[in-house]
Order: C-alpha cells, then sequence, then structure tokens
C-alpha cells in the first residue's frame, strides 16, 4: 500500500490536521525569513512554519505554534540543486515518511508542478498551479497583492484532494485551503500547500 495512505488509517486522533478547510497567512515584507500561520475554520492559529531565507537544501518543519518547540511535520528535499528536486514530507516524530513529490523541472517555468510518487518512485498523482503561471510571473504584485491570485490542487488517482486559492489582500498574503472528503492524510496535503507558496516565497526574492 503507497505510503499515502488515508488519514482514518493513520491512528490520528482529533488534531490540527483533522478539519476541511484552513487559512494561510505570511506578512508580504519580512527581512530575515518568512512565517507562515496557518489557521483553522474557527480563525484559530494551530501550526506555524518559519522559512529561512539562506538555506543550503530546502527544509522545514510545520510546528504546533510559534514557539516551534512541537514540530508535527518534517518537509526536506533529497538535493540541494537540480531541476527535478525530490521531496520528502514526513512525521516529525517518527520521521516515517508519509508522502513524497519531485519537482517537473523545466516544465515548471511555465506553471509549478511536481509528480507525487509512491515508495517505489512511481507517479501516482500531481500537485499542480492551475493558474496562468506564466502571466503571474511577469506581472507585479501591488503591496503584496497579486495582480492574478494564485490557484493550485492536488489529486492521487485522478481525485482531487485539496485545493487552493490565493486571496487579493494588501501587505499580508493569504491562501484558502480546502481538502477534500475521502483524500490522502491531510499531514501530506498541508505539506503539500506549502511546499507550493515556498515557490512563490522563492519567486518574490527574484
Amino acid at each position: 500500500m503507497s505510503q499515502l495512505a488515508y488519514a482514518g488509517n493513520q491512528g490520528m486522533s482529533a488534531n490540527p490536521f483533522s478539519f476541511d478547510g484552513y487559512r494561510i497567512q505570511r506578512k508580504f515584507f519580512t527581512f530575515l525569513g518568512r512565517d507562515f500561520q496557518i489557521f483553522d475554520p474557527s480563525g484559530n492559529m494551530c501550526m506555524f512554519v518559519q522559512h529561512k531565507m539562506l538555506t543550503f537544501k530546502d527544509e522545514w518543519n510545520i510546528s504546533t505554534d510559534a514557539t516551534q518547540r512541537q514540530p508535527l511535520v518534517r518537509v526536506k528535499a533529497r538535493e540541494a540543486i537540480g531541476f527535478n528536486i525530490t521531496t520528502d514530507i514526513m512525521d516529525a516524530a517518527t520521521g516515517s515518511v508519509v508522502g513524497t513529490v519531485r519537482n517537473k523541472g523545466l516544465k515548471s517555468m511555465v506553471r509549478d508542478a511536481w509528480e507525487v510518487l509512491d515508495p517505489s518512485g512511481n507517479v501516482v498523482g500531481e500537485l499542480m498551479e492551475d493558474s496562468n503561471g506564466m502571466l503571474r510571473r511577469m506581472l507585479p504584485t501591488f503591496f503584496g497583492m497579486p495582480m492574478i491570485p494564485g490557484r493550485w490542487h492536488l489529486a492521487i488517482g485522478g481525485q482531487v484532494a485539496m485545493e487552493i486559492v490565493e486571496q487579493r489582500t494588501f501587505f499580508v498574503k493569504t491562501f484558502d485551503v480546502r481538502m477534500h472528503s475521502g483524500a490522502v492524510d491531510r499531514r501530506f496535503s498541508i505539506g503539500c500547500a506549502l511546499l507550493a507558496l515556498m515557490k512563490e516565497l522563492r519567486r518574490e526574492r527574484r
């Protein structure tokens, strides 16, 4: 069975990954890094990510709060440089891999795209930008508000598991995430959502 096991098979109790919808926010203007705050449907912050600006290999944790004392998920790239970088999304406590994605390299120059891999390296799904990626890259943002909001989806076996929609807001980048019922492990889905938003972050630095 693929490591992309259904959440019901993971033995997870009610936790930050139990919701069907999330809002992810980060301030547009920061200097030493980017802080991502993940909110539940009631508006409570349930997870936190700090992404450092200067790292040799992409690696970061999803934690319970801004203290980062309790990491929940670890996202780690296998390679530091390359067109087809493979990234593992792991349970921070056990180190077990809950899912793997591989960047589609040159194809991502048009729109961001990753392949979802099973433990044997077979392609079983996709993480894909749905908005006009090339045009979005050409148009500047206005105090953090995008001219063309971004949209992405995660699909496994042809079934959509998650959708991400960027909101048009000033100064704070805001993304709404919707999970589909019966989809894959939410730890993997949230990790994929943040991976897509990290790509947006790296583009802003240029």
